[in-house]
Parts: C-alpha cells; sequence; structure tokens
C-alpha cells in the first residue's frame, strides 16, 4: 500500500506543473522507490544459484527463514540470519524423521524434505542451512480462513481442519516429534478437497527436550511448559490445535467444542491428552453429538 501511494506521488505524469528541478528529484525518487519494491518482492537471493537450486522470486516470508520459488513445485528455505541455522537443521532432522518412521499413507499431511545442504556466501562468508520443500500449489493458512471468516467459522467447517490437524499431529508423534509451534499461519489447508499439510517445523523437537524459541508476537498461544523451558510432549501440540480451532471460530463455536478444547489446554502437560489418534475418535463422538453423522460440506474462502 505504501509503495502504491508513493508511486503515485513521485510518478512523472502527476507532476506535469512542477518546476524542473523538482520533475527531476521526483523521477528520480521514483526509479529508487520502484528498484527498491522489485528487490522485496524478488528477495535478496532471488536469482541466485543455492547447491542445484536456481532460485526464483520470493514465494514467502516465513518466522526467520525466507521461501523462493526453484524448480516446478519447490521451495528453497533460506535462514535471513545464520543464527537460526539450528532451527532450519531442526525443522530438516524432524521432516527426515516422520518420512522414516511415519506412516506413509499419512506423509502428506508434512512437508516432503527434498534437500538439506550448507550454503556459504561467498561475499560475506556467512553460512546458511538451506532446505528444499516440495510444495503443491493451492494452499491457504489459517490466518486466511480467520480473515475471510471474521465472525467466526462454522462449526461444520471447523471441524474437517480440526480432524486432518490431529491426523497431522498423530503422524508425527507416533515418530517421535513434537512440533512446538501449532500455530495458524503453520496450517494450511486445501479448500476444495478438505487437505491439510502441517508446516514450520524449525522449532520441532525429536524425543525429549525443549522447545528452542517462540514465534514473536505469539507468547500467549503457548502453553505453560513452553515459556518456562520445560520438556514438552503431545498434549503440548495438542493444547495449540485447541487454541487454533477456538480461535477460527470465534463465538461461533458450540458449547460441546469449547468444553473439549478446554480439556486439551489443562495448564499441567500431565493433565492433556497425550494421543491424537485418541483425541481425533473423541472428537468424532463430540461432532456426531453437536451435528449427526459425517458429511462432506463445499468449503470455500468466499463466504
Amino acid at each position: 500500500r505504501r509503495y502504491r501511494e508513493l508511486v503515485a506521488a513521485l510518478h512523472p505524469d502527476r507532476l506535469t506543473t512542477a518546476d524542473s528541478q523538482t520533475r527531476t528529484a521526483a523521477t528520480e525518487a521514483y526509479v529508487r522507490v520502484t528498484r527498491a519494491w522489485r528487490i522485496h518482492r524478488r528477495g535478496p537471493l532471488g536469482g541466485h544459484q543455492l547447491g542445484r537450486h536456481r532460485l526464483g522470486r520470493r514465494a514467502y516470508l516465513g518466522d526467520v527463514a525466507d521461501l523462493y520459488e526453484a524448480e516446478p513445485d519447490l521451495l528453497v528455505k533460506v535462514p535471513r540470519d545464520p543464527v537460526d541455522n539450528d532451527l532450519a537443521a531442526r525443522e530438516a532432522r524432524a521432516l527426515r524423521t516422520i518420512e522414516n518412521r511415519g506412516d506413509p499413507r499419512y506423509l502428506p499431511y508434512v512437508p516432503r524434505l527434498v534437500d538439506a545442504f550448507r550454503h556459504r556466501d561467498l561475499s560475506t562468508g556467512a553460512e546458511r542451512q538451506v532446505n528444499v520443500l516440495a510444495t503443491v500449489p493451492g494452499l491457504h493458512s489459517l490466518d486466511e480462513v480467520r480473515r475471510a471468516y471474521p465472525d467466526g467459522l462454522d462449526g461444520r467447517d471447523a471441524a474437517w481442519m480440526w480432524r486432518r490437524l490431529l491426523v497431522a499431529l498423530g503422524l508425527a508423534h507416533r515418530a517421535g516429534v513434537v512440533h512446538g509451534a501449532v500455530l495458524p499461519r503453520h496450517v494450511l489447508i486445501e479448500p476444495d478437497a478438505h487437505g491439510v499439510v502441517l508446516v514450520g517445523w524449525g522449532c520441532s523437537v525429536v524425543g525429549d527436550g525443549a522447545i528452542p524459541a517462540l514465534v514473536n508476537g505469539h507468547e500467549d498461544w503457548y502453553p505453560p511448559e513452553v515459556g518456562a523451558r520445560r520438556p514438552c510432549g503431545p498434549g503440548t501440540d495438542l493444547a495449540m490445535a485447541a487454541r487454533c480451532m477456538t480461535w477460527l471460530m470465534g463465538e461461533r463455536a458450540p458449547r460441546e467444542l469449547r468444553a473439549f478444547a478446554h480439556g486439551c489446554q489443562l495448564p499441567a502437560l500431565a493433565a492433556r491428552p497425550d494421543d491424537a489418534w485418541r483425541l481425533l475418535r473423541e472428537l468424532d463422538d463430540v461432532l456426531e453429538r453437536c451435528y449427526g453423522p459425517r458429511v462432506f460440506r463445499p468449503f470455500t474462502l468466499d463466504p
């Protein structure tokens, strides 16, 4: 928006009555603004070669990394600061572990790691951990869903998102991986086919341990053990998943689903559910009491 405002103000066609000195200064500023916008859209590494991959435009700005389009259906994820290499390495380890240990039927619920390597910037000498991920078109985050439904999402629509998110978590937990940052921006849906992909595995834990970092601006989304740097568990993810869904439904959440979500978010980790598959069966029971037998319900982001 600010770019469009500046371009409108500085465009030479808007300054026909100005003196020549003003027009010259405005034209130079116009060129600087448009050049800066192109660099911003492309990203600082757009057009560069990293390993076997030539980067296209910057497609997404992640929490700590930029994601660039590469070959068809690939995204190259590069930390903006080398200090976050450990988070990129955690993501690579988590995705490899899930692929090796997880049930193949459910692997589409998480990104597929295509490649992972270290890249040294020849101009600065800085090394970055680069992850290359397969991607599919047509995915939208729960943040986008909430923007499309600012008054809250119908519980029948939230139901399939919640169910599939629990499948993604069940896949990871059975493989010994805790996601550690189940936030709306990391839950991607495919509206037409009712698909879900859980992304953003940089704060994951394989085995035992504490979540290494919190996503800025979302500190109050985490259960108590995360901020206290205590060991996490499957119940950490399940609590955050429940928070995502009640946030998504807002005031439209039925009483039964609110009570179900409350039971997933008890303060003590040991008091919460810790098996996503069992929790999925319990959720199905609640949904049947609320809405009757399951039926496919078309969903659109244009309410």
